[in-house]
């Protein structure tokens, strides 16, 4: 090994040390206990969370604390404190906690739009109850999609090489200044290097609506939707800022969407004004600030062979 491949190791060494030495103060095991069932005893489990607020509320999986009769949270510092719970989001796989005593630290939330396939990532938590362990790795690949509970697909996934294990769930993914770029979801045993987070953006919208409202208010359109590249022709000649829109695959009878004249086969553009990408942007339109109000939507229909832009407001059901 040559002086400059040393000097890379050792870069790399000192830099997942910096962001693990960061983030293991704010970094929390989550204790479940979940009431007995048929018959069966009280049950135990546990997994990861993270302080995202100097005042004690944490982020981690919906699935690690769902159905929980007790939890607790337990810091690197010896710190052991009741924690409760404030919401979840199963279609999101997202919870937030309030822990009652915590050390103070937190993790800065950073931006998962500016993510760049073989940026580091590292990765903190409890997985088989080994309390605090760091893994490292690259982000692989970003925009998967994982299926969810109810159907629903949790969109805008980010693909890791970084090691988990059960008990990582709801700890932070980090970059390499210590922000938190996404919430460890997923791992397929049976592939080796195969990791899924919850991208911080997601999961940084879904905290705010269970902070404000204990859940996340979704409208209901009534279709099934696809992403689909636009032509490209049709981007470069009308100048739109992103390449690929939403396809209507489906309209379910009696929908708001059958009601207010959308069709299968409409590719979905905009919404009030904003560009929509993909399924999520859609998603997050009906959630939030647009819940309960008619949405304008910008969509291109297939006419005659050309498709032809429409303008069609909509207003979902609650």
């Amino acid at each position: 090994m040559g002086a400059r491949d040393e000097f890379i190791l050792d870069s790399y060494s000192a830099t997942v040390t910096r962001v693990a030495h960061t983030a293991s103060a704010a970094v929390a095991h989550i204790k479940v206990r979940k009431a007995a069932q048929r018959g069966n005893a009280a049950s135990h489990g546990s997994g990861s969370g993270f302080l995202f607020t100097p005042d004690g509320f944490s982020l981690t999986n919906a699935h690690v604390v769902e159905g929980a009769t007790e939890l607790r949270a337990a810091f690197a510092d010896g710190t052991e404190s009741i924690a409760r719970l404030v919401g979840l989001d199963a279609s999101t796989d997202i919870a937030v906690l309030r822990i009652e005593s915590h050390p103070g630290a937190f993790l800065p939330l950073g931006s998962s739009a500016t993510l760049q396939p073989g940026q580091l990532a590292v990765a903190v938590g409890n997985p088989l109850g080994f309390d605090f362990t760091v893994t490292a790795g690259i982000v692989s690949a970003l925009g998967r999609s994982l299926p969810a509970r109810g159907g629903r697909m949790i969109e805008d996934v980010i693909q890791t090489d970084v090691a988990l294990n059960p008990g990582n769930s709801g700890g932070p993914l980090l970059d390499s200044a210590a922000q938190v770029i996404g919430v460890n979801t997923a791992v397929i045993p049976s592939a080796q290097g195969l990791s899924f987070a919850v991208a911080i953006d997601t999961a940084r919208w879904v905290a705010g609506e269970l902070m404000r409202h204990g859940a996340v208010r979704r409208g209901k359109l009534g279709v099934q939707c696809a992403a689909v590249a636009l032509p490209r022709r049709w981007v470069r000649e009308n100048e739109w800022p992103v390449a690929t829109g939403v396809r209507v695959v489906e309209v379910v009878a009696g929908s708001a969407a059958a009601r207010d004249g959308l069709r299968s086969g409409d590719i979905l553009i905009g919404c009030d004004g904003i560009p929509l990408a993909q399924l999520s942007d859609l998603l997050k339109r009906l959630a939030g600030e647009g819940y309960g109000r008619p949405l304008l939507l910008k969509l291109l229909r297939p006419v005659a062979g050309t498709l032809t832009p429409f303008y069609i407001t909509v207003s979902p059901a609650g």
